[in-house]
């Protein structure tokens, strides 16, 4: 009798491998052969469910996409300032244990720049945050502010704090006085 394979599971697995060896020697480093390896699953395996390295990144990113926009939604449980700041410090991956996690995002973004398909799943990905974050600020800011306006602008701030501590411009406690400061001025106005 053949053996049942669970493909979820084994798509899972590979995920999981992309994710370790992309923290570990970034996206170049990521081949089939060794993402097989890591998985604990043959090459010939891996290669019945990806054709080509891209492929399995895009299955990789899709997952932390998905991954990372419902973090943001449980973080977003009601609207105040204190859920505004914990989704954008979430976003901005500034705790320590995510540094791996800011790793492999920015190599994945970088990635998508010359590679459409994670391109769209990117266009695809930010809006949903653009409309949370838009959300959580209707109901933290006072009357007057452009929520749209500053969701995309609290959104790129996330995404450049990211990047100023990665290299070091900026360690994890300044990067977020900047985004509660950000947070603060969009506060209720007297």
């Amino acid at each position: 009798m053949p053996r049942q394979v669970d493909h979820d599971q084994r798509r899972h697995r590979v995920v999981e491998a992309v994710y370790a060896l992309a923290d570990e020697h970034g996206l170049e480093g990521v081949t089939l052969r060794d993402v097989a390896r890591r998985a604990g699953l043959s090459m010939g395996a891996v290669q019945r469910s990806f054709r080509t390295k891209d492929e399995m990144l895009v299955l990789a990113l899709t997952r932390v996409s998905e991954e990372f926009t419902d973090r943001a939604r449980a973080l977003a449980a009601e609207p105040s300032p204190a859920a505004l700041t914990r989704v954008a410090v979430d976003l901005a991956l500034l705790d320590a244990e995510q540094r791996p996690d800011a790793q492999v995002w920015l190599a994945f973004v970088a990635r998508a720049a010359v590679t459409p398909a994670m391109a769209r799943i990117l266009r695809e990905g930010y809006p949903q945050v653009h409309r949370l974050l838009a959300e959580l600020i209707r109901g933290a800011a006072g009357p007057g502010v452009d929520a749209e306006h500053e969701a995309r602008t609290l959104l790129a701030l996330a995404d450049g704090l990211t990047v100023q501590t990665l290299l070091g411009q900026l360690d994890r406690d300044r990067a977020r006085e900047v985004l509660d400061a950000y947070v603060r001025r969009l506060g209720p106005r007297p």
